[in-house]
């Protein structure tokens, strides 16, 4: 229960303030203290400082963070889960079911808001009531001496109860847990302070564990400098503490009134002594992690950008430039997208369309970082504003990036959704449908070599040749749709068992199409004053 209410909290925080608080961490680094109080304001409201590293480690991998300010916000999320610990550890169980009620009711509510913030009092409700509980199925426990002299010499083993913590910790994914069960034993005089604090300097090692397995590529190491920085601190925590462990466990005594107080704010100051002393030095810190883990050259990871250069932003001609270059490269992955789609329509495959999907990743992780590249080009980047053919250039860009994004999904959500039915469903296109579809396809291909093309010269009359291809692209349209009635009034049985599979494909090469134009042609159009206003004609001009 303990563990599920820690679920819930931390899926609905994410549901309710999900991108708030993503906008939010990449916001707040312009210095390494504002780096430290959002990483404890997002742990605080996640609940887990390992939802914290796992998102903080997504960004660093991505390159939309430095590392220096990463490592920050780590450190703060360290102290924020503490506050976690702290506000928990209260006698407040009374309130429990009335979080639980509070929920529920929000929970049944139709406005998604309201549903997830519901979830998080829910998920509160049942982490204190299993926190009471747990206290009460102790006392059994406590009562039976060879089980109480069991725990009792286990824990007064300090690296075993170290190495013991750890490991739950990882496996439960959160320190929060883990810190509340020592101040439980404590409390009911299961375990010594000494072993208490034990299990809690281990909460603090296995926290650090799950963003270095599960948030970074193995394969390239530079991805690993956030976690690794944050494993690496604090086992240099542990050790300190271990090592002077006899002086230090009388002092913790006086930290607090009772045990388990004292064993909460230890685990507090524990964590703002290790901020105090790596905040400093954070920069060189970061500077060693990169030497350590350099970035891999050979093999780039897919969808990882090749020329948004950051020591370029400040001249934003080539920015805009290094931006083009990468645009590009989503043009080269959709046309890779519409090659294995001609493939999936006529010979889907379970494979085939999972690499497919693939690809669609590699596009929108490209979009994000050119987006996220082009945003940082402002005049807080740049030594001045922005020239008035550059902040053109620069509109064009995203248009055309973000069109390319927008097809890919079509390809993804819906093509490949109808090669994916047709699979399971065992029914095959007609000859003819089979070839009109195959068509439609190498058309939209060919189009999207013309938008690449048309997006690096900026050429008027290649746009008006592509913008002509919507009205062609139509007619072809309507030809194949005429065509596939046609089969149906003959009783074509492959015809009738696949007709909404090939209308819905017709539909949607046609919106992929509509998106190469709207991102390549109409902006150059567009700049030259070559649009009209409305494709509605006035009362006037009516026949």
């Amino acid at each position: 229960m303990l563990l599920w209410g820690v679920h819930m909290v931390q899926t609905g925080v994410q549901r309710t303030f999900g991108p708030r608080l993503r906008s939010f961490l990449t916001t707040a680094l312009s210095n390494r203290f504002k780096a430290f109080g959002a990483g404890a304001a997002v742990t605080v409201a996640l609940q887990s400082s390992t939802a914290t590293g796992l998102m903080l480690t997504a960004f660093s991998a991505g390159g939309l963070i430095e590392l220096a300010p990463a490592l920050a916000v780590m450190l703060g999320a360290n102290v924020g889960t503490t506050v976690v610990v702290q506000l928990l550890s209260f006698d407040v169980v009374a309130v429990a079911p009335i979080l639980v009620l509070v929920g529920v009711v929000m929970f049944r509510r139709t406005e998604d808001a309201t549903r997830d913030f519901g979830r998080v009092l829910i998920g509160l409700g049942l982490m204190l009531t299993a926190l009471h509980q747990f206290i009460v199925l102790l006392d059994p426990v406590v009562a039976n001496p060879d089980a109480h002299a069991l725990l009792a010499h286990a824990g007064s083993y300090i690296p075993l109860a170290i190495i013991g913590a750890a490991i739950l910790t990882w496996a439960a994914h959160s320190s929060v847990a883990t810190v509340l069960l020592a101040m439980s034993l404590v409390a009911k005089d299961v375990i010594p302070l000494d072993a208490g604090l034990a299990i809690v300097l281990g909460a603090n090692l296995g926290s650090a564990i799950n963003p270095l397995l599960e948030g970074s590529s193995r394969s390239d190491p530079a991805s690993q400098r956030v976690p690794i920085g944050n494993l690496i601190t604090r086992m240099a925590g542990v050790v300190a503490v271990v090592a002077a462990f006899r002086f230090i466990t009388p002092y913790a005594v006086q930290l607090g009134p009772t045990p388990e107080r004292a064993l909460a704010n230890f685990h507090t100051l524990f964590n703002l002594v290790l901020a105090a002393a790596f905040l400093p030095w954070i920069g060189g810190f970061a500077k060693l992690l990169v030497r350590l883990l350099p970035q891999r050259n050979e093999g780039v990871e897919p969808g990882a950008p090749l020329y948004l250069d950051p020591a370029i932003r400040e001249t934003p001609a080539l920015a805009i430039g290094a931006a083009t270059r990468e645009a590009l490269r989503m043009a080269d992955t959709l046309e890779a997208m519409l090659s294995g789609l001609r493939v999936a329509l006529a010979a889907p495959t379970r494979n085939g369309i999972e690499a497919i999907k693939q690809l669609d990743d590699v596009l929108d992780r490209l979009n994000t970082a050119i987006k996220a590249y082009l945003i940082s080009i402002a005049p807080t980047v740049a030594p001045q504003p922005l020239k008035a053919a550059d902040a053109e250039r620069l509109a064009q860009v995203l248009a055309f990036a973000t069109s390319l994004e927008h097809a890919g999904d079509l390809v993804d959500r819906n093509l490949l959704g109808v090669a994916k039915r047709r699979l399971q469903r065992g029914v095959a296109f007609s000859p003819e449908g089979e070839a009109d579809l195959t068509a439609l396809v190498d058309r939209v291909a060919a189009n999207l070599r013309l938008a690449a093309s048309l997006f690096v010269s900026a050429d008027e009359d290649a746009a008006r040749r592509l913008v002509a291809e919507k009205d062609a692209f139509r007619a072809v349209e309507a030809d194949a749709v005429a065509a596939h009635y046609a089969r149906l009034q003959s009783g074509n049985v492959s015809t009738v068992e696949t007709s909404s599979l090939h209308l819905d494909a017709i539909r949607d090469l046609k919106q992929v199409n509509s998106h190469l134009i709207e991102g390549a042609a109409y902006p150059v159009l567009r700049a030259r004053g070559a649009l009209l206003p409305t494709r509605l004609r006035t009362a006037s001009e009516r026949p």
